[in-house]
């Protein structure tokens, strides 16, 4: 959630950073400018006037103890009058709070300058791209195939226990999930991050906090009777570990990781691009967060870019690093580095993870804050970012390491599969 100080003196510089958004309402900016000068003047009369009636009930207790009773009973008189005001004040003033609070968290967070101006995925800035694309044996397989092949994922079996996009994952399959989140969290740790297991259903307040609510409530699985949420990532009970918290700056950087399963509804995905494990409703992830000091939250953002992509290269996977351009950004996030691995079957890239930079979008809803050297309390800065999300990273290493003799695991996952070759 933007502040509305931050609206208020930058207008202008908000109104350009939403349109590389996108964003389809400017017009909000200077209604929220309009109940903010509504709300800040109604606080002022609202404070007038309690000082008065306060100065007032202290000046007849003066009159009352030397005896001017009469001069008393005529400032009392006049109390009414100004306990009424005080009364239409504080409703005036919680209505302004409602309708501007409303309205604010209709504002996506503002784009980092660095983000390009675009509309589509197409538009988005590769950064780089590393690794050599595998030359495959003729009759390669996609992966959807591999795994039927070699009795590893029961796609149909899923459908008939829960529908499509929940896949059953069979022996050295199951192996191999296992085997990439205990890598993943390994590396994290190694990485200074600190595990944590997490619940997988959240309340409102926690999808508010980071965003998800009001934004992506039809994208998330609701339990209408407890009005609670499945979780659609990690990063939702993680980084509302710290809710309502302030931290001490010698705290920061605070790091933390987790695997859990997501949710996610994905209405409306559909088509041979979503096929297999290329888009699925329930799937495992492994994600770090941070919550740093304001100043150094970008280079943190390179940071954990590089720990994703030591994850590609220790697995072997040739992948590309694309900044994101505006219109192709979550809501929350200032700035998003997105990784994708070469589908060898395929013949295309797949998303495998994203990383981003929420700056103080979330934690103004969170109120997440630390004390800085003055011992002022200020906002942090959080982020995260997938390391690694498993359903695409299967598919390219099903894909790219297929020959003639079956499956070849890469050596860095042998420790933890415990073996060596898919056939």
């Amino acid at each position: 959630m933007l502040q509305v100080s931050y609206i208020r003196d930058n207008r202008e510089q908000v109104l350009e950073r939403l349109a590389v958004k996108n964003f389809k309402q400017p017009e909000l900016i200077d209604e929220i400018i309009k109940l903010d000068e509504q709300r800040r003047q109604t606080q002022n009369r609202l404070d007038g006037t309690s000082a008065e009636a306060n100065a007032a009930a202290k000046r007849i207790g003066e009159l009352m103890r030397t005896g001017q009773k009469e001069e008393a009973e005529q400032i009392k008189a006049q109390t009414g009058a100004w306990k009424e005001e005080i009364k239409q004040l504080s409703e005036q003033l919680s209505s302004f709070e409602q309708d501007l609070q409303q309205k604010i968290v209709l504002l996506p967070n503002l784009p980092h300058s660095s983000v390009p101006k675009g509309s589509t995925p197409e538009e988005n800035e590769v950064v780089l791209e590393n690794g050599e694309k595998p030359t495959l044996p003729t009759g390669a397989l996609p992966h959807w195939e591999l795994a039927a092949k070699y009795n590893l994922i029961d796609f149909e079996l899923g459908v008939k226990i829960t529908g499509a996009g929940f896949p059953v994952y069979k022996g050295k399959g199951a192996k191999l999930q296992r085997a990439l989140i205990s890598f993943f969290l390994d590396e994290a740790e190694k990485a200074g991050y600190s595990e944590v297991m997490l619940p997988l259903l959240v309340n409102e307040a926690s999808g508010f906090g980071t965003g998800q609510l009001p934004d992506k409530e039809g994208q998330m699985y609701f339990v209408g009777q407890d009005n609670l949420y499945l979780i659609p990532t990690a990063e939702v009970p993680v980084t509302n570990l710290y809710r309502d918290v302030i931290l001490k700056g010698e705290e920061l950087p605070v790091k933390n990781c987790g695997y859990t399963p997501c949710f996610r509804r994905e209405a409306g995905s559909y088509g041979a691009h979503v096929r297999g494990l290329n888009r699925l409703h329930q799937f495992d992830k492994v994600e770090i967060v941070q919550v740093v000091h304001p100043d150094h939250s970008y280079e943190t953002i390179e940071q954990m870019s590089a720990h994703v992509q030591g994850l590609l290269q220790k697995l072997g996977l040739p992948y590309r690093v694309l900044r994101l351009c505006g219109g192709d950004m979550s809501f929350t996030a200032a700035l998003t580095y997105d990784m994708e691995t070469w589908s060898a079957a395929q013949q295309r890239w797949l998303e495998v993870s994203s990383v981003s930079n929420f700056e103080t979008f979330q934690s103004n809803r969170l109120k997440l804050r630390f004390r800085n050297a003055e011992g002022k309390t200020q906002l942090a800065h959080t982020l995260n970012g997938s390391a690694l999300a498993l359903p695409r990273i299967v598919a390219t290493l099903l894909e790219n390491n297929q020959t003639e003799n079956g499956i070849k695991i890469p050596e860095v996952l042998v420790p933890y599969t415990r073996f060596e070759w898919i056939d």
